[in-house]
């Protein structure tokens, strides 16, 4: 590893599992203080907590138990960073859900909740992270989670596409907004990417696979080299930009 990270702090949510764990992991192992945010402490597929991964690999992190629809449990995971690392560099905003309905079946208690996560979420993340990197010197970095998603229709997916259409458009606004305090803000536009909740919907996974130039499902891995690029100083004149990872797919 070539410590990217080294000499940062880094908060991701919904790093317990899938793509937030993969990307927990990577951002320790590059030297970022990582605090790994989630409503749980134990991975969906198993295995020791993340943060007990990381500090078995000679790395260091926190859990801090969060909700990210709570506003006040965001700043406050926030807060837990700056108290434990000293600084907020990186922000993640990971933590997300799925659920396909046709728009005729779709009631206002599943808008609530997926809109609640997916989007209010990131937004309420990403604003608690820039109020404590306006107080910074250096600014820092926001990494929003979008999907394919959010720049096109998927079948059946009218709740998921609209979250992630907000979150797509809200990193391009953020960047423009604070472009000047030095704040860069991009989103990962992944794919199908094999998870805990991508793999509970073998018929929409398997149509996905279909139509992909690659002919495989992506890694939580390959989403946490992505993420690293864009919590880097690597990509110190990138903002604004939703970079996709899909193997093709919407090409």
């Amino acid at each position: 590893m070539t410590g990217r990270l080294s000499g940062t702090a880094a908060l991701v949510t919904g790093a317990s599992s899938g793509n937030g764990r993969a990307i927990a992991r990577r951002f320790a192992e590059e030297g970022a203080s990582v605090t790994v945010a989630d409503v749980r402490k134990d991975p969906r597929l198993g295995g020791d907590p993340t943060h007990e991964v990381i500090e078995a690999a000679g790395g260091e992190a926190q859990y801090v138990e969060t909700d990210v629809t709570d506003v006040d449990a965001l700043r406050d995971a926030v807060e837990a960073t700056v108290d434990a690392y000293g600084s907020l560099d990186v922000m993640v905003n990971n933590a997300g859900v799925e659920r396909q309905l046709p728009i005729e079946e779709a009631t206002e208690e599943d808008f609530a909740w997926l809109m609640d996560i997916n989007l209010k979420g990131v937004y309420f993340g990403c604003q608690a992270a820039i109020e404590t990197m306006l107080e910074q010197d250096g600014g820092g970095t926001i990494v929003n989670m979008s999907s394919i998603a959010g720049i096109r229709g998927l079948a059946n997916s009218s709740l998921y596409c609209t979250s992630k259409g907000g979150v797509t458009n809200l990193t391009r606004e953020l960047a423009v907004e604070h472009g000047e305090n030095d704040i860069r803000v991009n989103a990962l536009n992944p794919g199908f990417i094999e998870t805990a909740m991508t793999m509970e919907d073998g018929e929409t996974a398997g149509g996905i696979l279909d139509q992909t130039p690659l002919g495989r499902a992506g890694q939580p891995e390959e989403v946490a080299d992505a993420a690293l690029f864009l919590a880097s100083e690597e990509s110190s004149f990138v903002t604004g930009h939703n970079l996709v990872l899909d193997g093709g797919f919407t090409a």
